[in-house]
């Protein structure tokens, strides 16, 4: 069981289908690890091919498999358009601790539908027992001995 910190590298996506009719479309992600859930930023314009270069955090403290990055199209009168996902393995990145931005596929109902870039690094808690009347509070060790 993995436990510890997953900082995820937004990097950019190439070749979405774009879902704006008129004009180019504003992509934004949404970043899910289990329960825990992060937006980044809107790509204004950008098109088929936005560069977002963020960076979010994310704790991981059970049997998380995957990461997945769900694509959106920001629209202003209308509900945003779901553009496209990623489901990217973690395993590799528990083992390694470092992925360097790699490609991985955004697919649509089951379809192809571009490609997104992210880089992962992981960071393990130390998983140490206490000492014999020893109590952690907020990272600070005290002891229960007066």
């Amino acid at each position: 069981m993995a436990r510890g910190t997953l900082h995820v590298l937004l990097v950019s996506a190439k070749g979405l289908h774009d879902a704006d009719v008129l004009g180019k479309m504003d992509p934004y992600a949404i970043l899910i690890c289990r329960n825990q859930e992060k937006k980044s930023s809107t790509a204004s314009g950008a098109g088929s091919e936005p560069e977002w270069n963020e960076t979010f955090v994310f704790t991981v403290s059970d049997s998380v498999t995957n990461l997945t990055i769900k694509l959106f199209d920001k629209d202003t009168f209308s509900s945003d358009d779901f553009v496209g996902e990623a489901k990217i393995p973690l395993d590799p990145v528990f083992v390694e601790g470092s992925i360097p931005p790699t490609i991985y596929n955004v697919v649509k109902d089951q379809e192809y539908c571009g490609q997104i870039k992210v880089g992962l690094t992981f960071t393990p808690v130390e998983n140490r027992s206490l000492e014999f009347g020893e109590e952690e509070f907020g990272g600070w060790k005290q002891s229960s001995f007066q």
